[in-house]
């Protein structure tokens, strides 16, 4: 074994070693919204079943290379949320290494060890944080955009294209990575022939989406999805509005806008072959998941965060040594602080803890429930209606009795059967702004225009409405659980 390859294991087993500890709480977390919504379900599809398509979950488009992975370390090892999540931080940790390994590439011959940084940031960062442990796409997306784009500045462009095609069959709208390689082989070095290995990805996408439309009928696997990632999506102020999102969070949310401020000061040190072709390939994910897609998750950005890092601490380099890391430990240290500060507008719990706050309040009612009404008709909105439903899930030992309703606005709440519904759980799905900082008219008005945000029915507006009284309540950072009985 060379020393190069050598020395890769031993990053590989310091990273692994260092994700799995400091996620040791949260190795059996129970599986928590879209991983029970869609990934998990599918994964057991395959799992039990041999299903591509699955039919515990409605089809989409999303292809199976991540519940193909689950599938087999279920096949090996038995199913358990523990080995779900430790895979996903063993797919994490190779996402570390490959991106340490980027940022070496990109930032050599900058003072002040930028690579060492730009890991440290990804580590650090909240959302990476609960990713490199949950169920879904787009860190595994990350690490495989990151391996593709290694080999592709090596010069080994077969064996980035069979990277490209893993990577697309993980998630689809990375289709734009090896579009990029192809782009550049074609136009700017004029090799046709390597250019061409890069039609691999298109033709694995597309046998997809023949199998999608064999099995379901649709080529997205449902007309639903599509209208409401393509057509509803395409709209100016829908991409205006993601694309501010998308800003925000790269370069001014928890602490990025100090590594924002070192790209602006010692941007001319980003040039080059290497930085311009890191730059094409982030700048297209970019754009894809900003013009396509309905909900504008930060995470659909994970696979740009290894080469912003890395630009973040090679850009530093101009900075005075001293300057420099007081500049690093700052923006480290508000990254960990991002875990568990929550900001004072809605924001997806999944961007950091706020996540395991949800689980463990669901899982509480749920454990709740299960003791004390275990025949009881329950109704409650996703995701905790699944998670009383499937004891596979972390909550429950068996099912319970669930109704799904749409939400818990009042307009949602109007046609619910008092005589058919037992118990009414409650629960906060959105981090809300009432009596938060930014409590005011223009900034509620703002988010009911644009984010189709609306107050959750009081429990006053409930007993009056509905007649259900609160019975039982529980909180936890910020977040809360209710569960209601009708009034006698």
């Amino acid at each position: 074994m060379s020393s190069k390859r050598a020395s890769s294991v031993i990053f590989l087993l310091a990273f692994t070693a260092l994700l799995v500890a400091i996620h040791l709480p949260y190795l059996k977390l129970p599986f928590f919204w879209d991983e029970m919504g869609q990934f998990v379900p599918a994964a057991l599809d395959l799992y039990h079943d041999g299903a591509w398509v699955p039919h515990s979950a409605i089809p989409n488009v999303h292809p199976p290379g991540l519940m193909a992975i689950l599938a087999v370390v279920w096949r090996l090892f038995g199913f358990s949320i523990a080995s779900a999540r430790l895979t996903m931080l063993l797919i994490a940790s190779a996402g570390v290494l490959f991106s340490f390994l980027l940022a070496i590439r990109l930032a050599r011959g900058t003072a002040g060890a930028p690579a060492l940084a730009a890991v440290l940031f990804l580590m650090a960062a909240p959302i990476f944080y609960t990713q490199s442990m949950m169920v879904l796409l787009d860190m595994p997306a990350m690490t495989f955009t990151v391996l593709a784009l290694l080999l592709f500045l090596d010069g080994r462009y077969r064996a980035c294209a069979i990277a490209c095609t893993a990577l697309v069959l993980i998630k689809e709208t990375a289709i734009s990575t090896p579009f990029v390689f192809a782009a550049w082989l074609w136009f700017r070095e004029k090799r046709r022939r390597e250019a061409l290995y890069f039609a691999g990805p298109a033709l694995a996408v597309g046998a997809w989406l023949m199998v999608l439309k064999h099995a379901t009928g649709h080529l997205f696997g449902n007309p639903d999805f599509a209208r409401y990632n393509i057509d509803e999506s395409l709209t100016v102020v829908h991409i205006a509005a993601a694309l501010g999102r998308r800003l925000y969070f790269l370069f001014v949310g928890d602490g990025h806008f100090i590594g924002a401020f070192a790209i602006f000061a010692g941007w001319r040190v980003l040039k080059g072959k290497d930085w311009t072709i890191a730059a094409l390939v982030a700048a297209a994910q970019l754009l894809v998941v900003t013009v396509f897609g309905g909900a504008t998750l930060d995470r659909y950005v994970m696979p740009v965060l290894p080469t912003v890092y890395a630009a973040m601490a090679a850009a530093a380099c101009v900075y005075p040594s001293s300057w420099r890391w007081t500049s690093h430990s700052v923006m480290i240290g508000l990254f960990v602080l991002g875990w568990f500060w929550n900001p004072p507008y809605p924001f997806p719990y999944e961007n950091n803890l706020a996540m395991t706050d949800f689980v463990a309040l669901q899982r509480e009612a749920a454990s709740y429930l299960e003791a004390y009404a275990p025949d009881q008709h329950i109704a409650s909105a996703w995701p905790f209606s699944e998670a009383v439903r499937h004891p596979e899930f972390g909550y429950v030992s068996r099912p319970l009795q669930t109704e799904q309703i749409p939400g818990f606005h009042p307009a949602d709440l109007a046609n619910l059967d008092r005589n058919k519904v037992d118990v009414l759980v409650v629960f906060s799905r959105t981090w809300s702004v009432e009596g938060r900082a930014l409590d005011i008219r223009l900034f509620r008005d703002f988010l009911r225009n644009y984010y189709d945000y609306h107050p959750q029915a009081s429990s006053e507006e409930i007993r009056a409405g509905l007649g259900y009284v609160l019975v039982k309540r529980w909180t936890r950072g910020g977040q809360f659980i209710e569960i209601y009985l009708p009034e006698r």
